[in-house]
């Protein structure tokens, strides 16, 4: 209780999404050798369409209401106008789903058409409580819903793969994690129904129309990548590519956590007008996020061809390649994910629907141009592309209210750190072939080692931080440290 809010909020953040992740690697390792590659790709396939039609049925309100409820004013009457808003969506979503039916060819051949209904009818219900809880700050409760979600999803999972149901197990265990994430959100929900007015209504689409298409840009992001691969390929690589993905989302996990809980502090700031404390939050969380995404890079260029070999199976190392790149694409995304937040909450969501609109265009072309050329590196290479850009001109847009900059000493010694364990995994690696699930393990556990070591050698601010915060939670920081 004596740490920071943002702290301690940012910890639960973090600690919740390493948990969810954690568990999540283990359960696709899993399904990658249990069901193997092409069933893998029909239930990823399954989420890429979900995600894009329930941000038919979200329509952008979500957001909105995060935004107008975490400002404080007539929040009750908020909540409603967004449930009412929302129901309709879900409906609206769900009947361009059935009309498309016919179009779906690979997302009906495997059968969970209706679970994906059921899926987006369930979230309408996660999803108001979700926002709701997360708009009246209580980060730490959203986050745990999130990990719930994951535990119960992941636990069906198993159970029904092991049972032999294959593709509609996998779909039905993410059915299940969304409706209890909902139930535990709902436990906590302190709004109630009340009277709203036309205002209302108008200031939640206001917000929500931009909010809507850059969500819409994020999506892009997320999972045209799958749906063109699906198109032009086959479901098979579609799970080497997502596993890819999977794992290098490991350097993502400050910038998620980060990215949730600052969300609700900047939108206050912004709205009481001090931006000072947006510009120096938004320069700790670069550098915070760089702490961990850039040893992740340099660890995985060497072993993750290793990892994906005796971790997911032998089919799956063809993904080394596409690995290489997206390690690159977490670093862009810290900066992406970061700015783009600060617009929205900073209220200029036009802006960031701009920047994203033209990095989005830009990915499409460069899907269909690369996939059917170079396969899944070609799609890695247009995530890339895509993601320096949308960061770059995130930057310039945000540079127009407050100052973006990094921390370059503390950036410095974060890359120097990463550079000696670099050579240090390498050098392991000659003298020790690695041959086994255990030799690279260790090789993982020698490099992060080092890197720490290294780090807060180097950087005292670091190391104080770390050590404060360290014993405010009552861990006893190292002797010699």
């Amino acid at each position: 209780m004596r740490i920071d809010p943002v702290q301690r909020q940012s910890l639960i953040s973090l600690t919740s999404t390493i948990g969810l992740t954690a568990v999540g690697f283990l359960s696709t390792m899993y399904f990658a050798h249990a069901v193997g590659p092409s069933i893998l790709g029909a239930y990823f396939l399954f989420v890429a369409y979900f995600s894009v039609f329930n941000l038919i049925g979200d329509g952008g309100f979500g957001g909105a209401a995060v935004k107008r409820i975490s400002e404080g004013e007539d929040q009750n009457a908020y909540f409603t106008a967004f449930v009412l808003l929302r129901v309709i969506l879900m409906a609206v979503s769900v009947g361009f789903l059935l009309i498309a039916r016919p179009y779906l060819v690979k997302l009906t051949a495997s059968g969970v058409l209706p679970w994906l209904v059921l899926a987006l009818v369930v979230s309408t219900f996660t999803n108001i409580a979700s926002n709701s809880v997360y708009g009246r700050g209580m980060v730490g409760v959203n986050q745990i819903s999130s990990l719930i979600d994951n535990l119960v999803r992941i636990g069906i999972q198993v159970a029904a793969v092991v049972l032999g149901y294959g593709v509609a197990g996998l779909a039905g265990g993410f059915v299940a994690g969304i409706l209890v994430s909902g139930l535990f959100n709902f436990r906590f929900l302190d709004l109630s129904p009340a009277p709203f007015r036309r205002s209302h209504v108008s200031s939640l689409f206001a917000f929500s129309v931009w909010t809507f298409l850059s969500s819409s840009g994020y999506l892009v992001f997320s999972y045209a990548d799958t749906i063109l691969i699906g198109h032009f390929m086959t479901e098979a690589d579609i799970a080497i590519y997502r596993v890819a993905l999977q794992l290098t989302s490991i350097a993502a996990f400050v910038t998620l956590a980060l990215h949730t809980t600052l969300y609700p502090k900047v939108s206050y700031w912004g709205k009481q007008g001090d931006l000072s404390l947006v510009e120096s939050a938004l320069a700790r969380a670069f550098t915070y996020s760089l702490l961990l995404a850039v040893p992740v890079v340099a660890g995985g260029w060497i072993l993750g061809e290793r990892l994906l070999y005796f971790f997911y199976g032998a089919s799956f190392a063809a993904g080394a390649g596409a690995l290489a790149i997206l390690l690159l694409v977490q670093v862009a995304s810290v900066f992406m994910y970061l700015q783009t937040m600060c617009l929205n909450a900073l209220d200029r969501p036009k802006d960031s629907f701009r920047v994203t609109a033209v990095a989005v265009t830009a990915n499409i072309v460069l899907n269909i141009l690369l996939i059917p050329e170079y396969g899944i590196v070609g799609a890695s290479a247009a995530t890339l592309v895509t993601m320096v850009l949308n960061a770059a001109l995130a930057r310039r847009a945000l540079s127009r209210s407050i100052r973006v900059r990094i921390e370059p000493r503390a950036v410095g010694h974060i890359v120097l750190a990463a550079l000696i364990m670099a050579a240090v995994v390498m050098a392991f690696s000659f003298a020790i072939p690695l041959s086994n699930v255990f030799v690279v393990l260790g090789t993982v556990g020698l490099g992060g080692l080092v890197y720490i070591l290294v780090l807060l050698r180097i950087d005292r601010g670091i190391h104080d931080e770390l050590k404060e915060l360290t014993r405010k939670l009552g861990i006893p920081w190292p002797e010699g440290l």
